[in-house]
C-alpha cells in the first residue's frame, strides 16, 4: 500500500499575502477562487458594472464577510457602495507655449494615494452626511477597479440607537 502524502496548499490573498486556506471564511475562499481563475461569472457582473454609473448603490454586499469585518450589518442607515475607479498612472499635460523642458514630467508620475482612498474619498465627496465604516477590494479588469464602500449615517435613528455601532462611529475622524 502507498502511504498518503498530505500537502498543505497556501492560497494567495488578493493583495498577494499567503495565507493557510482554514484561516480565511468558505465564503472568502470561493470569491478568491473565482478571482484567480477568472471564472466567467465575475467576468459577466463586470460587464455589468461597466455599463452602471462609477458610484453604484446596492442592496448587499457581494462579498458578505469581507463587509461584516469591515463594519457592513444588515440594517437601516447602513449603505453599501460599489465605486468604479481608472486604473493607470496619473496623466498629466505637455507643455504648449515656452520652452520645451529637457525632461517634461509628463509620464511616470504616481499617485501618493493608493485607488481604494481614492474610490473612499469620492464616495464620502459624493456623501458628506455618512461616515465611512470601510471599503474592500472587489474586482479589476484592464480599465477599471472596483471596491465597495461601506457608509453608515450617524443620524439615523437605527444607528443612533446601537451602542456598538455608535461607538465605532464615534472613533472616526471622517
Amino acid at each position: 500500500m502507498k502511504a498518503s502524502t498530505s500537502f498543505k496548499i497556501l492560497g494567495t490573498d488578493i493583495k498577494g499575502i499567503l495565507l493557510e486556506p482554514n484561516m480565511i471564511s468558505h465564503q472568502d475562499q470561493i470569491w478568491l477562487k473565482m478571482w484567480q481563475e477568472n471564472s466567467p461569472e465575475l467576468r459577466a457582473k463586470a460587464v455589468e458594472w461597466r455599463k452602471q454609473n462609477a458610484l453604484t448603490r446596492i442592496e448587499r454586499p457581494s462579498r458578505i464577510q469581507k463587509a461584516r469585518r469591515v463594519g457592513y450589518k444588515a440594517k437601516e442607515g447602513i449603505v453599501v457602495i460599489r465605486m468604479r475607479v481608472g486604473k493607470g498612472n496619473m496623466r498629466k499635460k505637455r507643455p504648449v507655449a515656452g520652452r520645451r523642458p529637457k525632461h517634461l514630467g509628463v509620464t511616470r508620475i504616481k499617485p501618493d494615494v493608493s485607488m481604494q482612498q481614492v474610490a473612499e474619498r469620492r464616495v464620502l465627496e459624493r456623501h458628506p452626511n455618512m461616515k465611512l465604516l470601510g471599503s474592500y477590494y472587489l474586482y479589476q479588469d484592464g480599465m477599471y477597479l472596483w471596491y465597495e464602500v461601506i457608509l453608515a449615517d450617524p443620524s439615523h435613528p437605527r444607528i443612533f440607537k446601537d451602542r456598538e455601532m455608535r461607538g465605532k462611529i464615534a472613533g472616526l475622524k471622517n
